[in-house]
């Protein structure tokens, strides 16, 4: 191995170096204030976990993009965290078990085994809310409502938000009773809005005549508010599910219009994402210049059902390195450059202007460095017997 070798990181391994790690980490406690703000109580989940307990109701995709590693005092297998979503389920279900509404919120390092295909990391800081115990449109609507907000105090502009809802076409699958292989095929063409594919299928696969037609419907209902007037014609002799799924949507886009005006609303009936993990409303929340979704959630109802304690829920999560992204400003230069000096009234003034919040660099015998290269606009100078603050010569 050459020393060239020793410094490779992984594919799809990143460190977060200086500015980026003090954005990071301003944005981080912002967030959580926000969340706290909100009622929402911080966990912290283990950074492994029994697999068969990390997985449980995830689905396939999560599985894959977990690695996976034997547990030397048990020999079951583990594996190491790539959403926190499931350990927050589990510790609302086994070890809270707290009745009524539960909001939680988290911030944590996930490692996944493959690379998202848009943004091309692995190691995620995963930052999220669960509301559990709420199964009314209210709690869905106060998760949106904050993740507007949390793009907001990231700094986000014209933001775009996608609406779906899981169970308008989870409610014509159950009743058409398709074959296993005849849905995954639907359920295919349907996530790449190949319509005339849908048609066809629908075509020589489903002989009721109603049905079929809400079905060639489902991907071309699509576009601003407009779509959810539309869909209450398609689907008016469909079942109570889908009316309600078009409550739901038509009291988010009342509420989110009158209090969001500025975020562009976009509805989309076959939208699939997570349809093995979500049950309900979904959303992802877009910005011009960015290749995926910054935000996503949507609800998830009784995925503690494994844990013995189904519960309504619904939450969102997002990368926070990539939220801290949106702000891109230059390293602010706000501290203040002390000499070296072995002086204790020296000492005392630095220990007081810290206890005030200040940030203070006290220069090292023989640095070579200097104040602005510490990205300090201040410093501390000895006038009358006194040490003051004073702006730097050289302002930078």
């Amino acid at each position: 191995m050459t020393i060239a070798d020793r410094w490779l990181l992984p594919d799809g391994m990143d460190e977060v170096l200086p500015p980026q790690a003090l954005r990071m980490e301003s944005l981080r406690r912002g967030l959580m204030d926000l969340y706290y703000r909100w009622g929402y109580d911080l966990v912290m989940p283990p950074p492994v976990e029994f697999l068969d307990s990390l997985l449980t109701g995830a689905g396939t995709d999560l599985d894959l993009q977990t690695f996976k590693l034997t547990d030397q005092l048990t020999g079951r297998l583990m594996g190491a965290s790539a959403d926190v979503t499931p350990q927050v389920a589990r510790m609302d279900a086994h070890s809270l078990r707290r009745q009524g509404p539960v909001r939680l919120c988290y911030c944590a390092h996930v490692l996944r085994a493959r690379a998202d295909e848009h943004q091309g990391g692995r190691s995620p800081v995963q930052a999220g809310l669960e509301l559990f115990g709420h199964a009314g449109i209210e709690a869905d609507i106060e998760i949106v409502k904050l993740a507007l907000a949390s793009l907001s105090l990231a700094g986000a502009d014209d933001v775009h938000l996608a609406i779906g809802h899981i169970g308008i076409y989870r409610a014509l699958a159950e009743e058409a009773r398709l074959e296993d292989d005849v849905e995954a095929l639907i359920f295919e063409a349907l996530e790449r809005k190949a319509v005339s594919e849908v048609d066809a299928l629908i075509e020589q696969h489903i002989d009721d005549a109603s049905l079929a037609a809400m079905f060639k419907q489902l991907p071309r209902l699509h576009g601003s508010a407009d779509v959810l007037e539309r869909a209450r014609e398609v689907f008016a002799n469909g079942s109570r599910a889908i009316g309600d799924a078009l409550d739901q949507l038509i009291s988010l886009h009342e509420i989110l219009s009158a209090a969001h005006d500025e975020v562009t609303l976009y509805f989309d009936l076959a939208e699939l994402r997570g349809y093995q993990y979500h049950t309900g409303l979904v959303f992802a929340a877009y910005v011009p210049g960015y290749g995926q979704a910054l935000v996503k959630g949507g609800r998830y109802d009784d995925t503690g059902h494994a844990f013995g304690r189904p519960r309504p829920a619904t939450g969102c999560s997002m990368d926070l390195k990539q939220l801290a992204t949106l702000c891109q400003r230059s390293p602010s230069h706000d501290g203040i450059w002390a000499p070296v000096a072995r002086d204790a009234t020296l000492s005392r003034r630095i220990h007081e202007l810290r206890d005030a919040g200040e940030r203070v660099v006290q220069q090292l015998p023989e640095q070579s460095t200097d104040a602005q290269a510490h990205f300090c606009d201040r410093q501390l100078v000895l006038r009358d017997g006194a040490w003051q603050v004073e702006p730097l010569d050289n302002r930078i």
